[in-house]
């Protein structure tokens, strides 16, 4: 499966947004690093709590605001919600290549969403230290992306450079963290 080729497909982000959303969304973005960019992204989480661009929007505010414990948490809601909608298994250890076929069936666009939120959840782990947490995801991850299109076995070999976690940690760069968004 080719999980670079997005010519058939739709993207999370192409989903309609209901105005007032769409409206704090852009305010979110234009008082970014200010107090009122959150309150925006929270009220549109609860307008549209199960929306992936909201739930997005609300993981990089987090995650560049240093926030990664509530990072996680969106994180870890956009791989239910995706996970749900395709079918997956709730727990993510039990993925394999059947599973990912399927799930493509349903929405390939969705299901590279899903695969990327693991990898931005990783990412967060190692930044929190938790290291063999993150090794576990993307070793999965590896192991179903032979071709390494997701960039998983990229960044266990960053993982696996360095002695310290905390020096692996600090390396993960904010652009391998905003897959989440790729589409």
């Amino acid at each position: 499966m080719d999980l670079l080729d997005f010519s058939d497909c739709t993207l999370y982000f192409e989903d309609p947004l209901p105005a007032e959303v769409e409206d704090l969304i852009a305010q979110a973005a234009h008082e970014y690093g200010g107090a009122g960019a959150e309150t925006s992204l929270l009220r549109a989480r609860r307008l549209a709590p199960e929306n992936l661009t909201v739930l997005v929007g609300l993981y990089r505010y987090y995650f560049y605001q240093h926030r990664l414990e509530d990072a996680m948490q969106v994180a870890e809601r956009a791989i239910y919600l995706s996970g749900r909608h395709l079918g997956l298994p709730a727990d993510w250890a039990e993925l394999d290549e059947a599973w990912l076929a399927a799930a493509a069936a349903t929405s390939f666009g969705l299901l590279r969403f899903y695969l990327l939120a693991h990898k931005a959840a990783s990412v967060v782990l190692l930044r929190l230290g938790r290291i063999p947490e993150s090794r576990a995801r993307l070793t999965k991850l590896a192991s179903l992306d032979s071709r390494d299109q997701l960039g998983a076995m990229k960044l266990l070999d960053v993982v696996d450079e360095f002695q310290s976690p905390s020096e692996a940690a600090e390396d993960i760069s904010a652009e391998a963290v905003s897959e989440l968004t790729v589409p």
